[in-house]
Formats: C-alpha cells, sequence, structure tokens
C-alpha cells in the first residue's frame, strides 16, 4: 500500500499496532495521548477519535482500525464517496482473533492486505465480497497487475453479478498477456474471434483489446484496455504538442484504436528533445521513449525516405521507432500530417 495508517483506541489495540509496526515498519500507528506509554513509534495523539479517523481515511491508501467494526462503520460512513476513491479500511478486533476486509476489497486492495495480515498475525481472515468466497473471477481486477485500464466501469457491477451467478460469460481478447487466469470456472469460454462471441448465449462479456468495440456487444461487456500500443513519430524540432495530439487522434479514430492502450510515445533521437513531444507525454502521462538513428537504420519499414534519411541520417522515423520498441507489429504504415509530423502505430505482441 502506498500510505498505511492504523488506529488504535485501546491498551491491547496499542499492542497490536506495536506488534503491526514491527512487521510493516512503514506504517504509522495512531492511539490517543491518554493511552501514552512513551513508545516513540507511535503518533499520539490529542484531539477526539472522531476528528482523527476522518483525516486518516481522507490522506491514506490504507486505514486499519484496531477497534470494533461496528464503530468503524458508524465512524467512516459519512464520508464514503466511491470505490475508486475511497481508501481500502480493513478491522482487526482486540483479541486479534479476525481480521476484516470492510472497504474497497477489490480496487483498494483491501482483501489482499486481509490476507497478508492475517497469515502475518496469526488470525483469521473475513473476507466477503462474491467473486472471492465463490472463488470466481473478480470482474474489476482482471489485469490489473498488468496495468490494464477498464473503459467504462459502468458495465462492471452488472457483469459481475452475472459471474457471480454462474451465468454464460464469453471472452474475447486479442491483445495483452495471455495468463491472466489460472483456471477459468465452468460458466467462462473463451471465443477466437468477435463473430463468435456475438453468436453465443453469453449473458456478459469480457473482451481484451485495444480496437475501440463501437456494436451492441459493448454494452453487455467489460473491455479491458492492455498498453499495447506504440505510437511512432516523425517531427520537427518545432512541432507543436498541439500537432502531435491531432495527428494521433486522428489515426486513433481512422483505425479504430483506444488512447487508453497507448503505451508509449516514440521518436528518433535528436540534438534536443522536442519541447511539443514532452508537453504532451506530460499531458497524457504517458512515456516517451527515444531511439537513436543508427538503431532505426537497422529496421526493414515498409515505407523508407530518401528526404527523410538525407535530414535523420535514417530513413524511416515514425515506422522504424514504432516497431523497435514495440518488438511486435506495425498495424498502421506513416500517415503523414505536412509539414512537419508523421505518425506510425505497432502493437505489443505479448
Amino acid at each position: 500500500m502506498e500510505k498505511t495508517s492504523v488506529l488504535a483506541i485501546t491498551k491491547n489495540g496499542v499492542k497490536i499496532g506495536e506488534e503491526l509496526k514491527k512487521i510493516f515498519p512503514d506504517w504509522s500507528i495512531f492511539a490517543p495521548s491518554k493511552l501514552s506509554n512513551e513508545n516513540s513509534q507511535i503518533r499520539w495523539y490529542s484531539e477526539p477519535t472522531t476528528d482523527k479517523i476522518v483525516e486518516l481515511f481522507k490522506n491514506n491508501s490504507a486505514l486499519i482500525c484496531l477497534f470494533s467494526l461496528g464503530a468503524v462503520i458508524r465512524l467512516i460512513a459519512p464520508h464514503l464517496k466511491d470505490k475508486k476513491t475511497d481508501p481500502a479500511v480493513l478491522v482487526i478486533d482486540d483479541k486479534k482473533n479476525f481480521v476484516i476486509s470492510v472497504l474497497s476489497g477489490h480496487i483498494g486492495g483491501a482483501n489482499e492486505l486481509t490476507e497478508e495480515i492475517a497469515e502475518k498475525i496469526g488470525a483469521q481472515s473475513v473476507i466477503t465480497t462474491a467473486a472471492d468466497v465463490n472463488k470466481t473471477i473478480a470482474v474489476d481486477l482482471v489485469g490489473r497487475e498488468y496495468n490494464w485500464k477498464i473503459d467504462d466501469d459502468s458495465t462492471v457491477t452488472k457483469i459481475s453479478a452475472h459471474m457471480v451467478n454462474e451465468e454464460p460469460i464469453g471472452v474475447f481478447q486479442d491483445t495483452g498477456k495471455k495468463n491472466w487466469y489460472k483456471k477459468l470456472p465452468k460458466n467462462v469460454l473463451i471465443y477466437e474471434n468477435l463473430d463468435d462471441l456475438k453468436k453465443s448465449n453469453s449473458k456478459a462479456c469480457l473482451i481484451i483489446s485495444d480496437r475501440i468495440i463501437d456494436d451492441e456487444i459493448s454494452k453487455k461487456s467489460v473491455i479491458y484496455r492492455p498498453p499495447s500500443l506504440v505510437i511512432g513519430i516523425g517531427l520537427h524540432w518545432d512541432t507543436t504538442k498541439e500537432t502531435i495530439r491531432e495527428g494521433i487522434e486522428h489515426c486513433l479514430e481512422k483505425f479504430k484504436l483506444s488512447s487508453k492502450s497507448i503505451a508509449k510515445l516514440v521518436s528518433i533521437k535528436k540534438p534536443q528533445d522536442v519541447q511539443g513531444l514532452i508537453e504532451l507525454g506530460e499531458d497524457m502521462k504517458i512515456p516517451v521513449e527515444y531511439v537513436n538513428r543508427e538503431d532505426l537504420a537497422e529496421i526493414s519499414a515498409p515505407n523508407p525516405s530518401e528526404t527523410v534519411k538525407s535530414f535523420e541520417g535514417t530513413a524511416s522515423v515514425s515506422e522504424a521507432a514504432a516497431i523497435k520498441v514495440s518488438a511486435g507489429k506495425l498495424i498502421v504504415e506513416k500517415q503523414k500530417f505536412p509539414p512537419n509530423l508523421t505518425i506510425a502505430i505497432a502493437r505489443i505482441v505479448d
């Protein structure tokens, strides 16, 4: 967890907090000053616990409360927003019998943290999310470890219900890591193409693709976007951020590809990095990578240019850079945006 705090309000809770601090030294332990035993590793507070828990709830990625579940629920209830922003909340009882996942079990990581703590302190973990209880696929976690993004999370709850109720679920995947599951539940079948998926009796679908799926099947699907696209960019030193953005957006729309699957923006290494490309990478929160002209010159690209070679020392920039960095397949050949931009797109093959 990025930032984890532990809140104890009893003497036994303080002892449990001290034990957790030894196991997880980066965690912060908080307890009321009236319980102080002068342990400098504990942050003793004087304000009311009702105020302290709100502060910790808002400023941590995980909050572990060492007191009753009912009290925790009453204290945090007014401050709940949604599962995408609320922190993971766990409860450990005063005798260390149970570690309970209370809030943000999947996206927030509370379930995983609950299992880890329970194992290390010899307690019983308590997890109640349906996917975990039924030993099925947690729809909102598919591909998370590979940095997959859900295209539209408004369908997650509905598809999750079909999953835990063991109704027929179809899966189609044309990019991304293939080992995202160990063993599929009996109600989940893989289809080799979208047409077969559409013809199936699937109540809901999981689609893993960097392509835009714009027909009826998307309404009953959770669509995952692996970081599979490498955008190769040929440009001048003064090509602006806006020009590059417009070129990329045009290509994605024309070839029906998702911007959520962009893994990298790549170009030739120049004596000075192009400011427009730097700014666009920062705006889009996508890494920018540069390739030396000598390495680009070794790549066989479908649309080499003698003009480009005379200026850059290599006959291809956008296509060669995309192929080189992706180590995959060129899926969009060079698109020209005169006078100072070319775009090509390659797909990473996992």
